[in-house]
Formats: C-alpha cells, structure tokens, sequence
C-alpha cells in the first residue's frame, strides 16, 4: 500500500509555521512528514530557511504518530556526519523511533557557505559513502574512530544512542546514486517518475521504501496556482544538472529570468480539479514509487490540507 507524506518546505515558510503544519497533516491523516534542510531559499521570494534540526525537536514532540524525516540532509561539508550522526539520534529518541534520515550529496546554494569549496558529484558521492558509514557506527553506542580519503572521526561516541536506530533513505537523480542507495542498505528518495531509478535501485538488491517528491499547488483558481508556482517554484524548471551548481538565490533569479508563468502549466497537478492530482500520483506509482511526499507549492497549505482531507486522501485510498 502506498504511503503518503507532506512536505515541510523550509524555504517558504517560518519555524513555527512548520511545526503547525506538521501537526495539521498528523491530523489530515498524513503517513509521515518530510523536511527539506536549507541554509539559503532557492528565491529570494521564498523567504525562510529556519535550522531544521531545531524545527524537527519541536516536531518530535508536537505530533504522536506521524513518521518524520529529512527529505534531504547533506551530511558533510556544512554539516559534519558526526554531528548529523547525532542530531538524528536525539531526534529519533525523542520522536520514539518515528525518524528517518534522509540524505543526499547537497546543493551548493546551502553547502558552500563554511568556504570548503564544492566538490564534484564524485567526489561528493565518496564523501556521503564515507558520511553513512560515519553515522552508522556512531549509532551502535560505541567509539568511533575513523580516517577516510575525505572525512575524519577522532574518538567519537554518542551516549545517546538510537535504539532502534533510525532508517536512512538516500536521494537519486540517476541510476548511479539509485544503486548507492541499495548497496548503503538505504530507501531511495527521488523527485521525478522515472521508473530507471526505482529500476536501478532493485537490480543493485534494494529493498527498502521508494519514495519520490511530488510537487503540486492546489488553489481554488487555476490562473492563481499558475501564479504561485512560477513565483516560489520556478526554480525547479532548471533541472538537476543545474540545481546543484548555482550557489546563490540571486543566481536562481537569474537563471529562471527568460522563463514564463504559462511554461509551468504542466509542470505539475494545480489548481482546483482532483483528476490531474490523482493522474500524477498514478505515474509516480506505475514508475515503481510506494511513498509519496506531496509538496504544495505557496502559502495556502491550510486550503491544499483540506482539499486532501475532504476529496484527494479519499480518492487514493480508494484506488489502493
């Protein structure tokens, strides 16, 4: 049976408005709810980019029985995978073992900004290999000391330990990170339905979750939604061989300057109709994906939360 999460974007909204919407989605029948982990917005007009790890403490404790993770983390460069190690096990704790880290190799917008540089996609998949394999062991309770070709751990270990340790899920955008993912022993995470990837990680003998990001901007007006998408989501026009590499909002502006509202009107389910939203969860379901995380673009989640509770949860679950 397939799953379904709500995504907290960082980007478009302030901390305390993520931790409300996370309790209405436990509340709107939400399997689980999944965050993204910024230090810059993709567009100024976005706004936000809270600490996440402070946000998900709140969550933890705010919600009872909705599933929680990252959807994703980049464990090194800004972030040190000892420490991630350890913020996820204090989240896990205190999220009674609801917590999954999910985790991928980053976007320079966020990693650059501690002036370590931004590595090729190699080099950065090396590095997020080294990172699991970090955090892993920290889990177990034990010391940990590790030198690999990109990372260190001196002498580390976490008192408080996850038990049980939380799962770990790890983004794709092709068939190299698909298999990554299934030799870590990790879920897949993917924004885009491309059965490739879902194909890629079963060959490689994953077995775990398959879950994808689905963007979508309900509104009671389809000009509206239109609106909305090309002023918070024109950003994901540009694709993954471009996301990673721009290193600032104003290049995002930049970037997406030529583009036009109309462009975005398949780009994802908008507007006040259910068919095209049940339509594009079907193909992301006949592309192999059993968990998925529905990302409503703008402010108006309050309108998109009562839209799945009152037609498009219903819809799907009758379609199981």
């Amino acid at each position: 049976m397939t799953q379904f999460g709500y995504k907290l974007m960082s980007e478009e909204h302030p901390p305390k408005a993520l931790i409300g919407n996370a309790c209405l989605a436990e509340d709107n029948g939400f399997d689980f709810v999944a965050i993204s982990d910024h230090f810059h917005p993709w567009l100024d007009e976005q706004g936000h980019a809270s600490f996440i790890w402070s946000v998900l403490g709140a969550i933890a404790v705010a919600t009872e029985r909705v599933g929680i993770m990252t959807a994703v983390t980049c464990p090194f460069l800004r972030y040190h995978p000892a420490i991630i190690a350890q913020a996820a096990a204090t989240i896990s704790i205190m999220a009674d073992g609801r917590f999954t880290l999910g985790l991928g190799t980053g976007e320079a917008l966020n990693e650059r900004v501690v002036g370590l540089g931004w590595p090729h996609i190699d080099e950065r998949q090396q590095m997020l290999r080294e990172s699991l394999g970090i955090i892993r062991a920290l889990w177990s309770g034990e010391k940990v000391s590790f030198r690999g070709e990109y990372l260190t751990v001196e002498a580390a270990r976490l008192y408080d330990a996850p038990d049980p340790v939380p799962h770990v899920a790890v983004a794709a955008g092709g068939p190299q990170s698909a298999e990554l993912a299934a030799e870590s022993n990790a879920a897949l995470v993917a924004t885009e339905a491309r059965p490739e990837l879902t194909e890629a990680y079963g060959e490689a003998g994953g077995v775990g979750p398959r879950y994808a990001e689905l963007g979508v901007c309900w509104a009671e007006d389809s000009a509206l939604a239109l609106h909305t998408i090309y002023d918070r989501f024109r950003w994901s026009g540009l694709g993954w061989n471009v996301l990673p590499e721009l290193a600032q909002p104003a290049a995002f502006r930049d970037a997406t300057a030529a583009l036009k509202p109309e462009q975005f009107r398949d780009a994802m389910p908008n507007g006040p109709e259910l068919q095209p939203y049940l339509d594009a969860i079907e193909k992301y379901r006949q592309a192999g994906f059993d968990r998925l995380i529905l990302t409503q673009v703008g402010p108006d989640q309050a309108g998109f939360l009562q839209f799945w509770e009152r037609e498009l949860g219903p819809a799907v679950r009758r379609l199981e």
